[in-house]
């Protein structure tokens, strides 16, 4: 299983490269430093497996399914073997979302569909360009990167839990775990050289070097950077980002500034937390090692969720207790963005809604696809329940159904519980989607071969 057929392409979806995916409409207000790309990993083993990564701060579910629609047509690659992720250019980016007062950005939502197809294609095509036929040998490799991020869950000493517009001296501590390893999957030829790559990190993706233009944020610049140094299409697939940031507090000389401003008020450096991801990349791949004999699998399964419930007068004092006290001066805007989105949920509390979770296995490492931002506790929690050697969870995969928090954090509140469609799941969800996944995890294990299981 560790030699296998493989190859990786990428398409710019920037605005210097239009001619490619059939547009010259602008959606770029701003320079942008790097590239916008769509990244497809091609893996054609047991069977074919692609995987897309999105520099956008989500992909829509419509998008998702029509990309990987016209993916199954132009390649044959079956459509539950298809994964497409967004790497979340938080603020980097143009907008991809219909809620928090956020309008999206048509024009480049055709290009995430268009780009996805196209690099796909493209992968699959230079599968036939390897020289002589010869196989890629799949290597996986592990580190650590432990300083670009934390839990950004800060207990203030009020109670609540932090946001934006806080200072360090307001803070207590964290309130749940962060995942620090850094997995790295990578093809290469026989010649030692690499014919594509992909990393897996869990901290939201926020931060570019430069304030004045757009930006795939740091983990795409660093994508970027491990491209220049080895000539592969470099994949960022994130993992359970959801509690995880690299900003945390604001500096003392920010008083009250704008959250388009955060990420530049407090943490690591955007350039240092590239420099530091790239160092991490380069450990894993200098001890990356054959992925273990065992079959290649993929199962999909339908998860049911639920629409929550809530109590309106004690969700509309959480966002103005805490707005007013810490963002004063952009206080009634917020409000009546979380009002709105009250209302247009209101109708709809209860509501059973379906969404998809995906299992890639290759041997003992599998891929875990996650609709939305799971937080670290319940990622941590099914990597330990996992029974294979290396389980990568890939966030916002498919679909983005908002933040999946733990019970604790439902429990302690904060805004990424607060009632809105940015969190929009009943308090459990979370522990059940990590019960269906393991269960999934289980599945694909007891059906390795007896005479292979002591491989898993």
């Amino acid at each position: 299983m560790s030699h296998v057929r493989a190859a990786a392409a990428s398409v710019k979806l920037t605005d210097d490269n239009m001619e490619e995916l059939g547009s010259r409409t602008k959606v770029f207000g701003r320079p942008w430093e790097g590239e916008f790309r769509a990244s497809a990993l091609v893996l054609d083993a047991d069977q074919r497996i692609c995987l897309v990564s999105l520099d956008s701060l989500t992909v829509p579910l419509h998008v998702v399914k029509a990309a990987a629609a016209r993916i199954t047509v132009a390649t044959g690659i079956p459509d539950d073997n298809i994964l497409i992720c967004a790497t979340h250019t938080h603020g980097g980016g143009p907008l991809t979302i219909d809620f928090l007062g956020c309008t999206p950005n048509a024009e480049f939502l055709r290009r995430l569909e268009e780009g996805s197809i196209l690099a796909a294609v493209k992968a699959v095509a230079a599968l036939g360009d390897v020289r002589s036929g010869a196989k890629a040998e799949l290597l996986f490799g592990l580190s650590q990167e432990a300083t670009v991020g934390r839990n950004s869950r800060l207990l203030l000493k009020d109670g609540t839990i932090g946001w934006y517009g806080y200072k360090e001296k307001d803070t207590v501590r964290p309130t749940g775990p962060y995942d620090p390893d850094l997995y790295v999957l990578a093809v290469q030829r026989p010649n030692g050289k690499y014919d594509g790559l992909a990393f897996n990190h869990s901290v939201h993706n926020i931060g570019r070097v430069r304030e004045d233009c757009m930006s795939p944020c740091f983990y795409g610049l660093a994508a970027l950077e491990i491209e220049r140094r080895h000539s592969a299409t470099t994949l960022f697939l994130p993992g359970a980002l959801g509690s995880t940031h690299n900003i945390t507090w604001q500096k003392a000389k920010g008083e009250n500034l704008p959250f388009d401003s955060w990420e530049h008020n407090s943490g690591v450096p955007p350039a240092e937390c590239v420099h530091r991801v790239v160092d991490a990349i380069e450990e894993a791949l200098s001890r990356a090692q054959p992925a273990l004999p065992g079959p290649v699998k993929v199962l999909n399964r339908q998860f049911t969720y639920h629409v929550r419930h809530f109590d309106e007068a004690k969700a509309a004092a959480a966002v103005k207790f805490y707005m007013e006290k810490y963002v004063p001066q952009g206080a009634s805007g917020q409000i009546e963005v979380f009002r709105k989105m009250r209302l247009e949920m209101a109708p709809h509390q209860g509501e059973a809604r379906q969404t998809r979770l995906q299992v890639i296995r290759l041997g003992d490492i599998v891929f875990v696809g996650i609709p939305g931002e799971m937080f670290a506790r319940l990622g941590l929690e099914l990597r330990r329940r996992s029974p294979f050697r290396h389980t990568c969870i890939i966030g916002l995969a498919n679909e983005h159904i908002g933040y999946i928090p733990d019970c604790k954090a439902y429990a302690d509140g904060g805004y990424q519980t607060w009632v809105g469609w940015h969190s929009m799941l009943e308090a459990g969800t979370g522990e059940a989607m990590v019960d269906q996944v393991v269960a999934m995890l289980n599945e694909l294990y007891d059906a390795t071969p007896p005479e292979r299981r002591g491989m898993a």
